[in-house]
């Protein structure tokens, strides 16, 4: 079977496009496959900074023919009819059709109309030009005189040449013809721009990769992204260091060259007093290049690694000189911020008001920032306020939230007034990623108390999933009010999440606030929560009175189910212990911990199945109007089996609510399961729907007890099996 080479050849196309592009072209080209009536054995995609390709193995050579029977009129319809069927099926005559008989409905027409399939070339060749055409770059451009014209090609950097060559292993290949915008499509692509900028022609994948490698290029993306990472840590060790790893730095940087090549250089060790973390920015953000260090060391060295696509004659000299001139230019700057961060600011006599307002100490340099931050009004959100209001309310919820988490509440107001001062700071004006890194560095310098400086930094944590939670009570009592701050200003001024747009990131605030509740154990009522934050918000903002509570709670929900499953629960567990107002959300973590426990054990699957038998005995009955006493009358109890049932409810329903109260919800379930027994031995005796009334009733209403005992716990019904 033919296999298809397809390749799309520009100028540099920007690293962060180059994989998804490479997967669009994929997608676009096999569904339009596909949907012709194609079928083939395997596809794979490549990219490079200047080319997109696609691979198809063992595509068939032409498309099926169809066959389909098209029913017609009876053979006694009148002459219209029949002619209007001969239009519809292409038929030339009513001889051509075939005559079919229906017992029921007598003789009529039908039409065996067969499409014969179509070579794969000329598919192909039809489907090329409009996925080139539409093809969905985020910003596509135009270029060239051709350009002028209306409909003219858009692609992401200019389109230079289009490979498309088609044929089986055992034969010669040949080009499919078709042309975009004067661009035809050849079996002609070109090398290295720089090392091998001849034209190359290529017969088929494994011919055209061969021949590109020889050229200088490196078609695989993965390939060049394992080439990089183990030569710069053979060049590393090779000095005595080890690479500071950066997957999405590596993707990049295998994004920007074809032919990669590892190189050392170096900066003056003097700049290694700035952090880290700046440095490693600064390198990162405008070289591209990684930073090393002494292996097991925290901080770094003054060697960097960078990759160039050129194997130049000098061994990189020049490349590395050039290099390491614009770092030393940059870490110059980086150098200035860092110590005019720890300066005094010029304008202190205009602070005043807002060091007042938050108890800041002017001689500082952290707190100088944060009162700068007020001073100046900068913007949180037009409906939410500046930066300072926000820290206002966030140090009132916090004031309150400490009492829950038991930390020290002048280190948390402490660690609230200083949290958002950074944002002022210059380092954090040129990185914004390093906001809280900075807060507490400086926090140090000034001489915070390290939980302080700590929940500078760790407030903004859990930033995702796989993000560290703090655990100190400080750094939680922070963290916490500032998602809680935000999540509730933007549902009182309805900026909730819709569908997958979520731009203020309030589903990662959300599953903060659960991970910093459930993994630090914190009992914290989520609806006083809201409403602390509420009045806090309201006090600045009157018009915002909307009540979003039990909405907010809802969304809550959402995001523990999520978050629940995630790490295994079933979601039907999940739904038994959870009612609209469940705010406490480490309660029903544990419940559904001992819930799934329960049913996994023979007697709870047994017990769920007899409850869920009573449930829905009773609920049929409550529907149809029949009566059901309110209380159970052990005087009309006919037989043992009600009896024993009713005794054993009584004190199972009291031991659940005794380990209820206690928390001890695998107690609970445990006094609960004594009722499997009582359960099966009553619905194998007893009928519930006795002739006699009073019996019925009081036997529903022992139904009743036992769906109110097994609802102390969970509701079984919206148990699955």
């Amino acid at each position: 079977m033919p296999d298809l080479l397809i390749e799309l050849r520009s100028e540099e196309i920007p690293a962060r496009l180059q994989r998804k592009a490479a997967g669009d072209l994929k997608k676009l080209l096999t569904d339009a496959l596909v949907e012709a009536g194609l079928t083939y054995e395997g596809a794979r995609e490549y990219w490079t900074p200047r080319r997109l390709t696609l691979d198809i193995r063992g595509l068939n050579a032409r498309s099926a023919d169809v066959r389909e029977e098209r029913k017609g009129p009876r053979t006694d319809a009148n002459e219209k009819a029949i002619e209007g069927f001969l239009r519809g099926a292409g038929l030339s005559s009513i001889s051509e059709a075939h005559v079919h008989s229906d017992p029921k409905k007598g003789d009529f027409y039908v039409a065996h109309i067969v499409k014969p399939g179509r070579p794969a070339e000329e598919m192909i060749a039809e489907a090329m030009p409009d996925i080139i055409r539409n093809f969905p770059w985020p910003k596509p451009m135009r270029s060239g005189v051709a350009s002028a014209k209306p409909g003219s090609l858009r692609w992401v950097r200019p389109l230079q040449s289009i490979v498309c060559t088609f044929g089986s292993e055992t034969e010669e290949t040949h080009v499919i013809p078709f042309e975009v915008d004067g661009i035809v499509a050849s079996n002609v692509t070109y090398g290295h721009r720089f090392h091998a900028p001849e034209a190359i022609t290529v017969r088929r994948f494994a011919d055209y990769a061969e021949k590109l490698e020889k050229a200088k290029v490196v078609l695989d993306g993965e390939r060049r992204k394992e080439m990089i990472l183990a030569d710069a840590r053979n060049v590393a060790f090779a000095n005595g260091l080890e690479l500071v790893e950066d997957e999405g730095l590596l993707e990049e940087v295998s994004g920007l060259v074809e032919w990669p090549q590892v190189l050392m250089g170096s900066f003056e060790e003097a700049y290694l007093e700035i952090p880290s973390e700046i440095i490693r920015l600064t390198i990162k953000t405008n070289q591209k290049c990684f930073v090393t260090r002494a292996p097991g060391a925290d901080t770094l060295s003054n060697k960097f690694i960078l990759v160039s696509n050129i194997e130049a004659k000098d061994g990189g000299k020049e490349i590395v000189h050039g290099n390491g001139k614009v770092v030393r230019a940059r870490l110059s700057d980086a150098a200035h911020f860092w110590h005019r961060d720890q300066g005094n600011l010029p304008d202190l006599e205009t602070l005043e008001a807002s060091a007042k307002k938050f108890d800041l100490d002017l001689k500082k340099p952290l707190d100088q920032r944060m009162a700068k931050l007020d001073a100046l009004k900068v913007t949180f959100h037009a409906k939410l306020g500046t930066e300072g209001e926000r820290v206002a309310r966030i140090r009132a919820l916090a004031a309150e939230l400490a009492k829950v988490t038991g930390a020290d509440t002048k280190l948390v107001d402490r660690a609230v007034v200083l949290a958002k001062a950074d944002l002022r700071t210059e380092a954090v004006g040129e990185f914004p990623e390093l906001q809280g890194i900075m807060g507490h560095k400086y926090a140090l310098l000034q001489g915070e108390q390290p939980a302080v400086a700590d929940a500078i930094e760790d407030h903004y944590k859990p930033n995702g999933p796989s993000d560290r939670a703090p655990t100190d009570p400080v750094a939680v009592t922070v963290a916490l009010a500032d998602k809680l701050d935000k999540l509730v200003g933007f549902w009182a001024i309805d900026e909730k999440p819709t569908g997958s747009k979520d731009p203020y990131a309030l589903r990662r605030a959300a599953l903060g606030v659960i991970r910093l509740i459930l993994e630090g154990k914190a009992r914290l009522a989520l609806l006083p929560a809201f409403e602390t934050a509420l009045v806090a918000l309201r006090a600045q903002k009157p018009e915002l009175s909307a009540d979003i509570s039990a909405d907010l709670l809802s969304f809550f929900h959402d995001r523990l189910k999520v978050y629940l499953r995630d790490l295994g629960a079933r979601h039907d567990l999940i739904d038994a212990v959870l009612t609209p107002d469940s705010d406490d959300l480490l309660m029903i973590a544990r419940r559904v911990e001992a819930l799934t426990a329960f049913i996994t054990d023979e007697e709870g699957r047994n017990l769920l199945a007899g409850t869920k038998r009573a449930t829905q005995i009773l609920a049929a009955e409550e529907k149809k109007g029949t009566t059901v006493a309110d209380a159970v009358d052990a005087g009309l109890f006919r037989l043992d089996a009600e009896k024993a049932l009713h005794q054993a409810v009584e004190a199972g329903s009291g031991e659940a609510r005794e380990a209820i109260a206690k928390e001890d919800f695998r107690s609970a379930m445990e006094a609960l399961a004594k009722l499997r027994q009582p359960v099966d031995q009553f619905f194998n005796d007893v009928l519930v729907n006795d002739d006699d009334a009073a019996i019925r009733a009081n036997r529903l209403a022992l139904l009743g007890l036992i769906r109110s005992a097994t609802g102390t716990v969970a509701d079984f019904s919206k148990i699955a099996g």
